[in-house]
């Protein structure tokens, strides 16, 4: 009779881990910045039809990396969660943290339970009524939350890309800088550079490649917009502030 195959726990969580990291950085990466008037998503998918970026609820928006059949599940699911609690109880009661909470369980549980991880990697971001209000909350493959300020890079070169915008962001900027900032941040990131500005900066995606929304603070109700076309065009090639 031959000796059953055995893995300490260690390891298996271990190579989960790695499994699920090498397919989250094959994924073009994504990034949120706060500016004075919302948030700004932006990220690298030249279709039209398939997006990363996407609205959840009157004042949140979803953002992820990684499988798209994965995470597209995991979108439509918060969709679902967000409208029954809506209606059950309140619509100022759907909240982008317990939003993310209730991914957190999901991603957790199939991280530790389920032979294969989710290859995903989630944002959910909350716009407040002014910027020391808004949430942003990154959630990983294995159910790990963390609450992040002003910045959020995932996938691909998320490390570098999360490195030299922090370097430039800071609180107040305006729609147009923010975007032009993330276009530079993700061409560099393209070749695995860090971000770069002025004459090193590498050339900016256009406009068709780029998927780009906002969490506008100034609408009352549904705060997710696209931008797209025209003007997208003139934002990101409008003068410097």
């Amino acid at each position: 009779m031959s000796m059953p195959f055995y893995v300490s726990p260690e390891q298996l969580m271990k190579d989960r881990s790695d499994f699920a990291r090498k397919g989250i950085a094959r994924g073009r990466s994504v990034v949120a910045l706060g500016f004075e008037g919302g948030i700004a998503f932006a990220t690298e998918n030249p279709s039209r039809a398939l997006h990363k970026i996407s609205e959840i609820y009157d004042r949140i928006a979803f953002a992820a990396v990684g499988k798209y059949n994965e995470f597209e599940n995991l979108r439509v699911a918060g969709i679902r969660y967000a409208d029954l609690r809506g209606y059950a109880y309140d619509r100022t009661d759907v909240t982008a943290r317990g939003l993310a909470n209730a991914y957190a369980q999901t991603l957790g549980t199939v991280f530790t339970t389920e032979s294969k991880p989710l290859e995903v990697e989630l944002l959910v971001a909350e716009v407040g009524a002014g910027p020391g209000e808004d949430q942003l909350y990154r959630i990983g493959y294995d159910g790990s939350v963390a609450e992040e300020r002003g910045v959020v890079a995932m996938g691909g070169s998320s490390e570098a890309l999360d490195r030299g915008l922090r370097a430039v962001w800071r609180p107040g900027l305006d729609l147009a800088t923010v975007l032009r900032m993330a276009a530079e941040a993700l061409s560099a990131s393209r070749d695995g550079e860090a971000p770069a500005s002025g004459a090193d900066a590498p050339p900016t995606l256009p406009p068709d490649r780029l998927e780009v929304a906002v969490l506008d603070r100034s609408r009352r109700r549904r705060a997710f917009r696209r931008l797209t076309g025209t003007e997208l065009t003139e934002l990101l090639g409008g003068p410097a502030a």
